[in-house]
């Protein structure tokens, strides 16, 4: 599994983000999927998980009530929709896919498969 993730930049606080992550392979709809980040000297954390089948979703704390994910398996991609960014989003986004795992995990060693990550910048 490839994956391939896309969609950040610089924003204000307050604004919203859209991500994007393509994979490539024939896994991706047997796949639990997420959306880790990491901020400067911080360790890289489970903001949202995915079961494969989109019914049970994981948020973190922070994550919760302004983050949204969700996937397209047709299409095999993942989305994570941020809104009401706050300056301590900023960090660098991965996705991450466990081929085959059915339960939500949301440790790094959970996934096998990681995007190379994309640039959250939020200022206030």
């Amino acid at each position: 599994v490839q994956l391939q993730a896309s969609g950040g930049g610089s924003v204000q606080a307050g604004d919203s983000l859209s991500l994007s992550c393509v994979a490539s392979g024939d896994t991706f709809s047997r796949s639990l999927m997420a959306w880790f980040r990491q901020a400067p000297g911080k360790e890289r954390e489970c903001v949202a998980a995915i079961q494969w089948s989109g019914v049970t979703t994981y948020y973190s704390d922070s994550a919760k009530g302004r983050f949204t994910i969700f996937r397209n398996n047709a299409k095999s991609t993942l989305y994570l929709q941020m809104n009401s960014l706050i300056p301590e989003d900023t960090a660098v986004y991965y996705c991450a896919a466990a081929a085959g795992r059915l339960r939500i995990g949301i440790r790094r060693e959970d996934y096998g498969y990681w995007g190379q990550g994309t640039q959250v910048t939020v200022s206030s």
